[in-house]
């Protein structure tokens, strides 16, 4: 769908996601970038050891991650459940990634960048209504605000392709907001 409607994209991959070659070009194809969607976090060494293993399946030095989690549920194998936003701007900054996308659900929380040009998105429009305040930030508020700044769309493949209404909001969004990475 993406590719489609030449609407860029960050997807990110978990270690237990990797995706396969098929997956791989049709990245390629869309110009899309690929990030790490962190798991592990109980440490630098986890942090460096996911994103090593990441870079060696995709061939490239990774740029961007992401983190979410509700602080207390265990959501993987591997997933370390803490929320610690200023522990992974730190490691972010020590290893020359450029984004980090964060678990917040406030999309009124704008993006910043730190003095060492880490940028950072603490929170995001999360399309399924599961993880957003459906009466604050209905679809409408993202394509108005999303006029004036850059806000972060947050969407689960899987739960968004099982649900024709999101399907339905997902192309809505990609065919009216323009998409963009960060050079």
């Amino acid at each position: 769908m993406l590719n489609e409607e030449r609407a860029r994209a960050y997807v990110f991959f978990r270690r237990c996601t990797l995706p396969s070659k098929s997956t791989l070009e049709l990245l390629n194809e869309g110009r899309h970038e690929v990030g790490l969607h962190l798991e592990n976090s109980r440490s630098y060494a986890t942090f460096l050891k996911e994103k090593r293993l990441l870079e060696t399946h995709f061939e490239i030095e990774l740029r961007a991650f992401s983190k979410h989690g509700s602080g207390g549920a265990k959501y993987g194998f591997h997933h370390y459940a803490p929320y610690e936003p200023n522990r992974y701007m730190e490691w972010a900054e020590r290893t020359s990634m450029r984004l980090f996308l964060g678990n917040l659900e406030d999309p009124r929380i704008e993006g910043a960048k730190s003095d060492n040009g880490l940028i950072i998105f603490p929170a995001a429009f999360w399309l399924e209504p599961s993880w957003r305040d459906t009466n604050t930030f209905p679809v409408d508020w993202l394509l108005e605000h999303a006029r004036d700044r850059d806000i972060v769309l947050l969407v689960h493949p899987e739960n968004v392709l099982s649900q024709p209404k999101l399907v339905e909001d997902f192309k809505k969004i990609i065919r009216t907001v323009e998409s963009r990475i960060f050079e």
